[in-house]
């Protein structure tokens, strides 16, 4: 399974009064601290990868998940191949990592308003340090069809699909 991925700029009371006027769902508001590591044996910015672990805390309650993102597949899109699970225990979760040798490269914050819209995961990301962005996702075996959709949908809020950034919110802080 993908994730099929495509992010903007986006100024958020815009795309908010546009997800009202096309009726989409809004989902959660949420909290997330994302910390990721690069590995001994290789250097995630190079292979284009990356393994964090996602603090998400939502109405008072806090989880968490570890989560590797692959390589981007394609070059229209931020369309990779993405595992992730639930942790239990964070800290227990960080000393298993520091132990095998991972070291904890940088830390993003962000708010998140999550909306459900086409079938499509539309997130609208408050992050610290770099300002507000909108996400349009979704889980998909097919990449070229979800793609078509998400850039669809971006039309659909008022964005054009070509002001997409393909860099995650981890490198464009590190840049």
């Amino acid at each position: 399974m993908y994730e099929v991925e495509v992010k903007l700029p986006a100024d958020h009371e815009r795309v908010r009064r546009r997800l009202d006027e096309l009726g989409a769902a809004h989902e959660a508001t949420v909290e997330q601290r994302d910390t990721y590591y690069d590995a001994p044996h290789r250097s995630f910015s190079e292979t284009d990868e990356a393994l964090r672990i996602r603090r998400v805390r939502r109405d008072g309650e806090t989880d968490a998940r570890v989560t590797y993102k692959g390589p981007l597949v394609d070059d229209a899109s931020k369309t990779r191949e993405e595992v992730e699970t639930g942790v239990e225990d964070v800290d227990a979760m960080a000393r298993v990592l520091d132990r095998l040798g991972f070291d904890p490269v940088a830390t993003v914050e962000k708010r998140r308003e999550v909306y459900a819209l086409d079938g499509y995961t539309v997130v609208l990301d408050a992050v610290e340090g770099l300002g507000e962005f909108v996400e349009v996702e979704r889980e998909s075996a097919e990449i070229d069809a979800a793609r078509e959709g998400a850039f669809d949908l971006c039309r659909d809020l008022d964005l054009d699909p070509d002001d997409q950034i393909r860099a995650s919110y981890l490198e464009l802080l590190l840049e």
